[in-house]
């Protein structure tokens, strides 16, 4: 199973928009703290549009919480990662994955990662941007480990219009 991580999030409207993606691709959510707001619905309501009651998320007290009560592979997206997110192989469906991004502000602790040294990726860019947008890098690694497992249940079509849509359109 994928699972995305965030390490004390602080941007609400990354959440929000975060836990949408996690809704579209029936991913569960970590929240480790502190969170720099407040989950009540209006906060984070205006990325996740009225898609956050789907969101299957846990929030645990800190990250040794969280290590005791999920067992499996960790994955941690970093600047500091020496290899492309796209050189591993998440294409085992039965193994637990996690997929584990720091805050906003400062990343994931080098304390932390450093057990993980051979686990640290980071998504390929150029010397001009520090990091992307953390909300577009969960879309991105999401994508690309569902693409490895074939997209497992997604779907594949457009469900809320007819499946010509486009050819029946004026």
């Amino acid at each position: 199973m994928l699972n995305i991580v965030l390490f004390e999030p602080e941007i609400p409207g990354n959440t929000g928009n975060i836990m949408r993606t996690c809704v579209a691709t029936n991913t569960p959510l970590h929240l480790i703290k502190p969170l720099g707001f407040s989950l009540e619905e209006k906060y984070i309501k205006r990325s996740g549009v009225n898609y956050i009651k789907y969101c299957n998320y846990t929030l645990y007290e800190n990250i040794q919480e969280f290590f005791k009560k999920n067992k499996g592979t960790y994955y941690f997206l970093t600047r500091y990662g020496h290899k492309p997110h796209s050189t591993f192989d998440y294409s085992n469906k039965e193994e637990n994955i996690y997929f584990i991004f720091g805050k906003e502000s400062t990343g994931i602790p080098p304390k932390i990662l450093k057990p993980f040294i051979n686990n640290c990726m980071r998504i390929p860019m150029t010397d001009k941007v520090r990091a992307l947008n953390l909300s577009n890098s969960v879309a991105i690694m999401i994508y690309e480990a569902l693409r490895q497992q074939d997209y497992q249940d997604l779907l594949r079509e457009e469900p809320h219009k007819s499946r010509n849509f486009i050819e029946e359109a004026e």
